[in-house]
Order: structure tokens, then sequence, then C-alpha cells
């Protein structure tokens, strides 16, 4: 799927909003990591290292929420698209 350098941070905020409807917390935060999805004491959490490319967020957050299970969830076409491409080909 190509997808134009202006529709990133749209789509960062839609993937954001459909972690946020499926229970989980998505944080930026500095570090040294790429990011991803994890448990803690029971909260779903999405970390993804605000130093990143706008680019390098969406492929994260996208991954995270395949890891998160997307399937029993509506989703738009393209977004559905665009996260089913996402195995770890980060």
């Amino acid at each position: 799927m190509k997808i134009k350098e202006k529709e990133f941070e749209s789509l960062l905020m839609d993937l954001k909003s459909i972690a946020q409807e499926m229970g989980a917390k998505v944080r930026f935060e500095r570090g040294d990591f790429k990011g991803g999805y994890c448990i803690v004491k029971e909260s779903k959490i999405i970390v993804i290292n605000k130093l990143s490319s706008l680019q390098r967020k969406v492929i994260t957050l996208a991954a995270a929420l395949k890891e998160l299970g997307v399937d029993d969830v509506y989703l738009p076409p393209k977004l559905r698209e665009f996260i089913e491409e996402m195995d770890e080909t980060k």
C-alpha cells in the first residue's frame, strides 16, 4: 500500500483512536527502543518512541494493533489493509 507523506498524521490519529477503543493505552516515550505492545499489571499498553519519525510511529502502532488482534473490530478498509500488511516489516 502506497501512502503519501501527508497522510501519516491522520493515519497515526486513526490508529491511536482504534487502540483506545480496544482498551489499549498509547504512550509516546523517549528511550532507546522501537516500541510495541505489552501488558503491564493487566493493562494493555502500546509504547512508541517519541523520537521516531512519523512513518516509524505509524508502522509501530499498526504492528502493535495487529499483535493486539483486530479481527473482530470494525476498521475502515484502508486501515485494515495497512494493519494487515504489518508483519514485523519494520
